[in-house]
């Protein structure tokens, strides 16, 4: 379990990290959200001990992280994938790790193993494409065993196949009663691997919730409906209550009204139907309606640049100007 209470970090007069507090419980996979900036990797470096806080607590099972005398066993983290002697090979690089927090050498293979890496475990990282990279970065994070998982961007640099074994390999340690606690900016996959959110915005926590609750905050579901008499269905269907678009020719969205109080309606006048399909807002649609005053550095648009405009210092704003 990871609990983090009022955490705060501060450089100088800028405040990365503004008093956050959340429980990442075991047995789930908890995604980490927020724009760049948003103060997630400063957090994750505070939750192990990489950074100070300037004032709150965070803990890995009950206890700072430094203060475990076998903090690989409790915790293991991908960060930063490139942190690695680029001369050694992934199995010395492992073995090296191993050594130092008294894990056996049996344990070496096993993640190797795990990972994929078994066919270029004695060549040099300084080889390794950027997935194989991430392969090596998370065989280090489960190098302990640990209870507590924590992955940075695990599936950045992956193909396919790659993304689908990180996604299956989350949902299995959390379903071994591990704490999983992952950070991505790829909305879709966090929507199929994430069970509930952390979100935090300039610092501040914004969401703690499931991910459907996430969702449902967006808006109300809408009805996507075909059928070669729309007009005479959205006659139908009005009320107070209820909004109806015309979306394209013969098709109709419509909010306020289940699918199947419309499909009843539509029977009862003997209107055919030629699709009726509840449309929930995505977790991209959630995430950016809930982060949008947040987001610290803003593009122009294509727009103005295709037309000839030339960018202006203000094309980025923010702490980076």
């Amino acid at each position: 379990m990871i609990e983090v209470h009022d955490l705060t970090k501060r450089y100088g007069d800028r405040t990365a990290v503004d008093g956050l507090s959340f429980t990442i419980r075991p047995g789930i996979v908890t995604g980490f959200l927020g724009p760049n900036g948003a103060g997630k990797s400063t957090t994750m470096r505070m939750i192990l001990g990489l950074d100070h806080p300037t004032a709150g607590t965070a803990t890995v099972n009950g206890r700072r992280y430094a203060d475990h005398p076998d903090p690989l066993r409790q915790a293991g983290a991908l960060l930063d994938a490139k942190a690695v002697h680029t001369g050694r090979s992934a199995y010395h690089h492992l073995l090296a790790l191993a050594a130092t927090a008294g894990v056996p050498r049996s344990r070496v293979d096993e993640v190797i193993d795990i990972v994929g890496l078994s066919q270029v475990a004695r060549k040099r990282v300084g080889g390794f494409s950027l997935g194989m990279g991430q392969r090596l970065g998370i065989a280090s994070a489960l190098l302990g065993d640990p209870d507590v998982v924590i992955l940075d961007e695990p599936t950045n640099g992956l193909d396919p196949e790659g993304v689908l074994w990180i996604r299956n390999l989350m949902r299995d340690l959390a379903a071994q009663g591990r704490t999983v606690f992952v950070s991505s900016h790829l909305m879709s996959e966090m929507a199929l691997t994430a069970e509930h959110l952390i979100v935090i915005g300039q610092g501040r926590l914004l969401a703690d919730v499931s991910m459907s609750g996430f969702i449902d905050r967006a808006g109300r579901d809408s009805v996507r409906v075909r059928s070669p008499r729309a007009a005479e269905l959205h006659d139908l269907v009005a009320g107070p209550h209820v909004t109806t678009l015309s979306v394209e020719r013969g098709v109709l969205e419509i909010t306020g009204l289940s699918a199947a109080d419309i499909g009843d309606r539509a029977a009862l006048a003997g209107i055919p139907l030629h699709e009726l399909t509840i449309q929930r807002p995505s977790l991209e649609e959630a995430f950016m309606e809930l982060t949008k005053d947040t987001v610290e550095y803003h593009a122009t648009s294509t727009a103005a640049t295709s037309a000839g405009a030339v960018p202006t210092d203000n094309t980025l704003t923010g702490a980076a100007r």
